[in-house]
């Protein structure tokens, strides 16, 4: 009779006999008419285990985990409810296994336990539960509150798969990407399906992006979790019950990869390692750029460009949205418009704007079109399971659309912007790839994919169309341009794909909740791992005024991606738009973002080669001070710069915190101690930023674009501190790939003083030799009066102290010591 009931009843949480026969007599006393199909199972008890190389089986009889050691500090977990794994493939991970110094199996009487040097996964016998220790601490930074579980799909084959968590009464989570809505996840629930939401609100869910990894803070301990699994997802971060953390999808595999800290910043370093970084952009492409929907015809482009250099506000790029096409065909022009657009691209690019144009994933079903002339012949385009092709209406009406999933077709794609690149193009935006069909939404669930020969539907293969069409649009660049830099931006996408393409948040709107939503956003999405990220500058729908606009281009500024964007039925919105005093402080703050530009370009380095996201929330800054976990609108750009963007509508003042240590007003030069809360004036000509002590702050004269001068001296801005500090200085060509065969230069600068002298030491590593020969001294704050100046033991006799009290001399680009005394 129990046997036949465990067929019948709707099983939730079953983990042992006595549940069950609680759960029988319940069903018993109720009529039959109640009684359902069960829907999950669960792991039982471990009754096996084996292990190969760095991989460790556990079984229960039926069901199979695989335990794999990927380094001393990442563990990946797989199910196989039945015993058989899927193909071991992932578009998030190129490489699983990282280097790991040693690890081993333990059998005790009740767990087996898998340790690194420095993590400890313990598997339970009796109920098969996964918890992971700190090896140091002794910690239980993650556990299962529930042993993995699975449904049978009946419709489509496969499972449903669930892992449910503990979740410890002040936990606090942070990550997922493109949510919007508070910085801090706890107490809430997220759906990842890639979704075109134009003009989405607070809290909305799904968006644009999926990013299934997610941080805890557990006890100070930081640690990830990353489900690698690209099918529609679901967390829950302790909303339906207070002490459990959830994951599961509609399909594919329970796997999943825990990431061990201690700290913040090194689990998303770990996350870096598995999922890549972002290349290394063009030095041009972390300029402004200009954008709306759209410019046109020739004459309103040249028009807005001459606007640029008139008024004298620095701009690198102008984007050309969907109307520059011949009836939104990809990869043509509309010759009534832009009757000769190499001329045009020449002539901009003579002036130093870079031109941008859009390019859709929609192809117009249309014969005498040689691009769906060429996808029909070969058979590129996505079909449905009874082989008729996808066909959906967008832009250009009735489309169809390449599969970017197989490796034919991006290769093709890829080849297909040979005729741009030729023309001069220098940047491609790759837009409605969610995939966004009118109507519909989206795709239907039945259309086939070749998913690199490892085949799916689109529900499998949905969360990665546009980070694959975004892929194959970086790779054909990288060939066309030969040594150049591609620059690419995509509208979706799925973890790993900032190793193809810098990001927008979206169709958003001109609000204040808005720019909120905006410095979030920004900040989630760099410790999510896809750090050149940008929002639309004022708003894409709806109409700001001056001071939202400005309030926005001052945030921009400190923006890895700095764009302003405007839908075709606002006004024009360029940062002369509002008149003055809008435009000389719109003016004021983009020139500082050129003068800045060598700290900016270094922080892109440090991303590219060691992993560090470029914004840094105060959680990560400070993780083991709880209140921060709920401080959300200020964060560093590098480890350098503190931002505190005004984020109120006629706001006068605003209260910021200082982490630890001692910071500088940049604008007033005025010393702060950390650890404290300030209230700082903000009239709209200004915004909070504080530099942190001991800082060696690269700037450049200002450009009205990249390149636009020749340097023939950096200013190096060094602000005193009584301890030891270490800064940063990466420099290069600028747009080439010379760096990957080590032509390039890091320069580390490392400051100490103290109450009779101020030191800087000069260590240079790489081969590249810049322009330049000297650099302008500018020292802040030096707390004694100034009696001699040595750079390299030579004595400097023609420094001089300014009215604000700056020391300044020149020094050679190459010293390795400057000694300054007290008189």
């Amino acid at each position: 009779m129990a046997e036949e009931l465990n067929n019948e009843i709707e099983v939730t949480e079953i983990h042992n006999k006595e549940q069950f026969e609680e759960e029988v007599v319940q069903h018993l006393n109720n009529p039959v008419t109640d009684l359902k199909p069960i829907v999950k199972e669960y792991l039982t008890s471990v009754k096996s285990v084996k292990k190969e190389g760095n991989k460790f089986y556990f079984s229960d009889g039926e069901a199979t985990v695989e335990v794999r050691i990927v380094s001393d500090e990442i563990i990946r977990v797989r199910l196989a409810p039945h015993g058989v794994f899927l193909a071991d493939f992932s578009y998030a991970v190129e490489q699983v296994d990282k280097k790991v110094s040693t690890f081993k199996l333990e059998d005790t009487t009740d767990a087996y336990l898998i340790s690194t040097n420095t993590i400890t996964c313990k598997v339970s016998k009796a109920d098969f539960l996964i918890s992971f220790v700190d090896n140091i601490t002794g910690l239980v930074t993650s556990a299962d509150a529930s042993p993995m579980h699975w449904e049978e799909n009946a419709e489509f084959g496969g499972y449903y798969v669930y892992a449910t968590k503990q979740c410890q009464a002040e936990e606090n989570f942070f990550g997922l990407g493109d949510k919007s809505g508070n910085m801090n996840l706890r107490g809430r629930k997220f759906q990842n399906w890639n979704t075109d939401a134009y003009s989405y609100g607070w809290d909305q869910d799904p968006l644009y992006r999926t990013i299934p990894f997610y941080m805890g803070i557990n006890q100070g301990e930081t640690y990830g979790v990353f489900f690698d699994n690209t099918f529609k997802s679901y967390f829950d971060f302790g909303m339906e019950d207070n002490s459990k953390t959830s994951f599961w999808a509609d399909g594919g595999e329970l796997q999943y990869y825990y990431i061990h800290g201690p700290h913040m910043m090194d689990v998303v370093k770990r996350y870096q390692s598995l999922t890549g970084t972002h290349q290394l952009p063009p030095k041009w492409a972390i300029g402004y750029h200009q954008c709306r929907w759209s410019y046109y015809p020739e004459s309103k482009v040249r028009e807005i460009v001459d606007g640029f250099r008139s008024q004298n506000i620095p701009c690198d790029a102008i984007y050309l949205d969907i109307d520059y096409m011949d009836g939104y065909r990809c990869f043509t022009w509309n010759k009534k418009y832009f009757p000769d657009p190499k001329k045009m691209i020449k002539e901009l690019a003579d002036v130093g704007m870079k031109t941008v144009v859009m390019i859709d994933p929609g192809i117009k079903v249309d014969d005498n079109y040689w691009v769906f002339k060429e996808g029909k012949e070969n058979n590129y385009f996505c079909r449905r399971s009874d082989d008729y092709f996808m066909e959906g209406h967008v832009w250009p009406g009735r489309c169809q659309f390449p599969d970017f999933t197989n490796p034919t077709v991006r290769e093709w794609w890829g080849g297909l912007y040979k005729e741009l690149v030729d023309m001069g193009v220098a940047g491609f935006w790759n837009d409605m790839n969610e995939p966004a069909v009118f109507g519909s939404g989206t795709f239907p669930n039945d259309v086939r994919h070749n998913y690199d020969g490892y085949r799916g539907s689109h529900r499998k293969a949905h969360n990665v169309y546009g980070m694959q069409m975004v892929r194959s649009t970086y790779e054909g660049l990288k060939k066309l341009q030969r040594n150049k830099r591609p620059f690419t931006i995509t509208r979706a996408g799925y973890a790993g794909m900032q190793r193809y393409a810098s990001v927008w948040t979206g169709d958003n709107v001109a609000t204040w909740e808005h720019l909120k939503i905006a410095n979030i956003q920004c900040q989630r999405m760099s410790i999510s791992g896809v750090p050149f990220c940008g929002t639309d500058i004022g708003g894409f729908s709806g109409e700001p005024d001056g001071e939202l606009f400005t309030r926005w281009i001052q945030l921009g500024v400190f923006s890895p991606f700095m764009r302003a964007h405007s839908a075709g039925d606002t006004r024009e919105r360029e940062p002369w738009s509002f008149g003055e005093p809008f435009t000389s402080i719109n003016r004021k703050f983009i020139e500082l973002r050129y003068k800045l530009m060598p700290y900016i370009y270094s922080v892109f380095w440090e991303h590219h080669r060691y992993g560090f996201p470029i914004l840094r929330p105060l959680a990560m800054l400070e993780q083991e001070n709880i209140a921060n976990h709920y401080r959300q609108d200020e964060f560093t750009f590098g480890d350098k710069i503190l931002v505190c963007p005004v984020l109120e509508q006629g706001a006068s003042s605003r209260r910021v915190y200082l982490p630890k240590g001692k910071w500088y007003n940049y604008w007033t030069l005025e010393l702060l101690n950390g650890e404290n809360e300030y209230v700082v004036d903000t009239p709209l000509d200004t915004m909070p930023l504080f530099v942190r002590a001991g800082s060696v702050m690269p700037e450049y004269p200002v450009m009205q674009y990249v390149g636009e001068k020749h340097i023939d001296e950096v200013w190096l801005n060094v602000y005193y501190a009584d301890y030891e500090v270490n800064s940063f200085m990466y420099e290069d060509h600028g747009d080439t790939f010379a760096y990957e065969q080590d032509i390039y230069l890091e320069k580390k600068f490392n400051v100490k003083g103290d109450a009779n002298s101020f030191n800087i030491e000069q260590t240079i590593e790489g081969l590249y030799t810049p322009t330049y020969e000297l650099y302008d001294f500018r020292i802040i704050a030096l707390p004694f009066k100034v009696a001699k100046v040595f750079v390299d033991d030579k004595e400097v006799v023609d420094f001089i102290i300014n009215e604000r009290g700056i020391l300044r001399f020149k020094s050679n680009k190459n010293f390795s010591r400057i000694n300054i005394v007290k008189g």
